[in-house]
């Protein structure tokens, strides 16, 4: 039998409260109906997101065509599933890189004072620039790709994320468990790793969901301004991008795949703001 305020019971607390949260619910709901729709792509398509029909371009909303076709004849329901796999995997990647260099630069900079400083200002430098104009500035000098699309929105929003663990560990690093684990002769990466970062784990998950919604939202704006991925590649960017030219008389092209990229946002962020809301104290108004 679990004792009392054992991890086993605090995680079934938690889960309880996250099942009563509707707003997380939902969003938790809408997400794994994307992500879904994204990773089962190549089975639920009822077209290649490439094949060309131009008898039939333009075509509008149909039983044949549920999302119509775009200038070239290709599907556009098929095209908008496969290009929020590019989406989810820019999002995922860029959560990834952020949280290694993000977590990293922020431990050393809030646990050694003399590291702090330097670090801390670079930080804000980098912090200084809006975030979609460093990511233009840095695709534009690495070369339009997957890989640097990635490596650039990871290093924009890696400086958010080293900020807040950065806050957090200079609170930790003064509580008088890290200072006894100090006095018994813990070793630093040891108390760094166990003590500091594993306290952190909050911050970082509600972080992470944010930068997740931010960097799918940067890649379809790279996307639609020329400069993400490869045109032939389906992205929601270069999808609203083409269907500028006919907003006029085939709306369709630029209405789902912007909905899709609503949806997948708006869920992130109710995700986050649950999560948020939930794992810290100070803000569970009604929990």
């Amino acid at each position: 039998m679990a004792a009392v305020g054992s991890p086993a019971i605090a995680e079934a607390s938690f889960v309880s409260r996250l099942v009563t949260r509707k707003t997380v619910m939902i969003g938790l709901l809408i997400l794994v109906v994307v992500a879904a729709l994204a990773i089962l792509a190549p089975w639920i398509a009822p077209y290649s997101p490439s094949r060309l029909s131009v008898v039939n371009r333009l075509k509008p909303p149909s039983g044949i065509y549920w999302f119509g076709t775009d200038e070239f004849g290709r599907d556009v329901f098929s095209r908008t599933i496969y290009a929020g796999r590019l989406s989810l995997l820019v999002g995922a990647s860029v959560v990834a890189f952020a949280a290694v260099f993000g977590v990293t630069l922020g431990l050393v900079a809030g646990f050694f004072r003399r590291l702090d400083t330097p670090i801390a200002r670079i930080i804000d430098a980098m912090m200084a620039f809006p975030d979609i104009l460093l990511a233009i500035a840095l695709v534009a000098a690495l070369g339009p790709s997957l890989v640097t699309v990635i490596v650039a929105l990871g290093i924009v929003y890696t400086p958010r994320l080293a900020r807040i663990v950065r806050a957090s560990t200079l609170v930790i690093r003064e509580l008088p468990y890290v200072e006894a684990a100090r006095a018994l002769g813990v070793p630093t990466w040891r108390i760094m790793s166990r003590h500091v970062l594993r306290n952190l784990v909050s911050p970082i998950l509600v972080q992470g969901t944010f930068i997740f919604a931010y960097a799918m939202l940067a890649e379809a704006g790279l996307s639609f301004l020329g400069l993400g991925v490869s045109p032939e590649i389906p992205t929601w960017g270069t999808m609203i991008a083409a269907g500028r030219q006919y907003i006029g008389q085939a709306d369709w092209m630029t209405l789902f795949p912007g909905i899709a990229i609503i949806l997948s946002v708006l869920s992130l962020q109710m995700v986050g703001d649950g999560f948020r809301d939930l794992l810290d104290p100070r803000l569970r108004k009604d929990l």
